[in-house]
């Protein structure tokens, strides 16, 4: 009689169970944390493998322009449906100059400007576009479509109430935002500078509770897995998508802050105050594989910088688990 040995991977939810260091990695992830004030929120899934570690991995974080990924995801469905196209023209109108982030507001004073879709997108991701993003959220349906799509791909955590410039004017305190045909590049800073620093303090603390606009980090990081697999587009789509997160230029201090010089990094930060994330893409040397992860963090009242440290602190010790310890095999039994 012959004696076969045969062996199955897990499931992810079975990991834990079988890989006791994952559980050390979660005290390792609970520690480097604490080098900030901030509520910090962690989940980290080795792809190749299928093994997750999460710390408030179900808790909402709020995105800021980490939302943008959503919105990506969500315009590059319609594109794959037919309803809208990459090389579509779409016209920079004076209500579209929205405030934050990025360069078009700055550089673009007078009507008569139009990029595609595809150059939308690529603001949007690459140094983060607030005018870029609201443009790309509008084509890809508004909110409620961006939440739809994500509650279709079984990602319930992941919710989208608002365009950037509500919510970047939500979390400054401005009050009586105009209707959106009267906005304008001049008008924000007037609705900001109205507002005094404690209304603005409040607010700010206010974001960092609010439901609106928030994201599991479990769901996030599925996302990501979703998207480095490929399998939400066709090919050539999904590649669109991922080479624009490759070429983020933000948050350089963020996941990429101590990793090896040179590691690729596919990933999408978002920043307001009291809040620094990055979510993304890691790949490990040699043939260990990658990591999809997200970090976010909430409710800081120290310097940005002091948050980036932790994300950076996380990052470099999932990298080094992965990268350090295989994946196991589980005997299943014999025959």
């Amino acid at each position: 009689m012959r004696v076969l040995a045969f062996f199955v991977v897990l499931p992810s939810f079975l990991w834990a169970a079988s890989d006791p260091s994952l559980a050390r990695l979660e005290k390792q992830l609970q520690l480097v944390s604490k080098v900030t004030d901030a509520v910090v929120g962690v989940s980290a899934t080795h792809i190749e493998s299928g093994r997750t570690v999460s710390v408030r991995g179900n808790e909402g974080f709020p995105m800021a322009s980490a939302v943008k990924i959503p919105f990506a995801v969500q315009v590059m469905n319609q594109v794959e449906q037919g309803k809208t196209a990459l090389d579509k023209m779409i016209a920079l109108a004076p209500q579209d100059l929205h405030p934050g982030s990025g360069t078009l507001t700055d550089l673009f004073f007078h009507p008569g400007v139009s990029l595609s879709l595809e150059n939308y997108m690529e603001l949007m991701l690459v140094i983060s576009d607030n005018s870029a993003a609201d443009v790309v959220l509008k084509e890809g349906g508004g909110p409620a479509a961006v939440t739809a799509r994500m509650k279709a791909l079984g990602l319930g955590g992941i919710r989208v109430d608002r365009n950037i410039a509500v919510l970047v004017s939500d979390w400054s305190g401005a009050k009586n935002l105009p209707p959106e045909s009267e906005w304008n590049r001049d008008m924000w800073d007037k609705l900001y500078d109205a507002v005094p620093d404690a209304e603005h303090m409040r607010a700010r603390r206010a974001n960092w509770v609010d439901p609106r606009d928030t994201a599991t980090p479990d769901d996030m990081t599925k996302l990501l897995v979703h998207i480095f697999k490929k399998d939400l587009f066709s090919p050539k789509n999904a590649e669109v998508l991922l080479g624009m997160l490759e070429r983020c230029q933000t948050g350089k201090a963020r996941l990429k802050g101590l990793l090896p010089a040179g590691t690729p990094v596919a990933h999408k930060t978002g920043t307001l105050g009291g809040i620094a994330d990055d979510v993304g893409i890691i790949t490990l040397p040699g043939d260990a594989g990658h990591v999809a992860i997200s970090v976010f963090t909430k409710a800081s009242s120290k310097p940005g910088d002091v948050s980036e440290k932790a994300v950076a602190e996380v990052a470099r010790t999932v990298y080094d688990y992965f990268t350090l310890v295989p994946a196991a095999t589980q005997t299943a039994g014999t025959r």
